[in-house]
């Protein structure tokens, strides 16, 4: 059975929950082992702020990286058959040549490093290649976003994505815009899938 995806339970979490929802989005609860839940929660909000308060700048693109490759060996010994990519530079652009497009189209999800009032992180679900939109599932309940022109927030769809988003948002390159992606030579991404021998245990 699959679950409603998650939002935020504070300022600083985003990483946590999307990396979270990333393998709500692919399993059903009764695949996912709770260590999976545990690697998550212990190794992400690792980063301090200015007055030592742990967690405080939420997780570090480290510790995003690290995790991926926890879950990347580990998911599968624990019958998680999960892989996670991991994407920088000119490699993370949105366009319907893009790799990550096409891993989204394909059944996968991609975790964004973008701006939102800071480093933050959503879960793209779904492409929509014809009208240039994505799909998120952002964690951070917002209801100011409706007043910011060519995004759509988006009711009704608790298991995959709760805003529509144009490609255009995420190639700026411009990181005090919002959901914007910041200079190419900064962005960064993760891909996660089921493998494909596996793909029944995601239904």
């Amino acid at each position: 059975m699959k679950t409603p995806l998650y939002y935020q339970m504070s300022e600083y979490d985003c990483g946590t929950v999307t990396l979270l929802n990333a393998v709500n989005y692919l399993f059903p609860r009764e695949v996912v082992p709770p260590d999976i839940i545990k690697a998550i929660t212990t190794y992400s909000l690792d980063t301090y702020n200015t007055d030592g308060e742990i967690g405080k700048s939420g997780t570090s693109k480290a510790a995003m990286k690290f995790i991926t490759q926890w879950l990347n060996h580990n998911g599968p010994i624990k019958g998680l058959p999960i892989n996670g990519t991991y994407y920088a530079g000119k490699q993370v652009y949105l366009s319907e040549s893009s790799a990550i497009i096409a891993a989204i189209k394909n059944g996968s999800v991609a975790i964004l490093r973008l701006n939102y009032g800071g480093e933050h992180y959503a879960l793209a679900t779904k492409a929509a290649i014809a009208e240039q939109y994505l799909y998120l599932f952002d964690p951070y309940l917002d209801e100011n976003l409706k007043y910011t022109d060519g995004i759509v927030l988006l009711d009704g769809f608790p298991y995959a994505y709760n805003r529509k988003v144009p490609f255009r948002f995420f190639n700026e390159e411009n990181y005090s815009k919002v959901y914007a992606l910041g200079k190419t030579e900064q962005r960064e991404a993760i891909v996660f899938s089921v493998s494909s021998k596996d793909q029944a245990l995601a239904t």
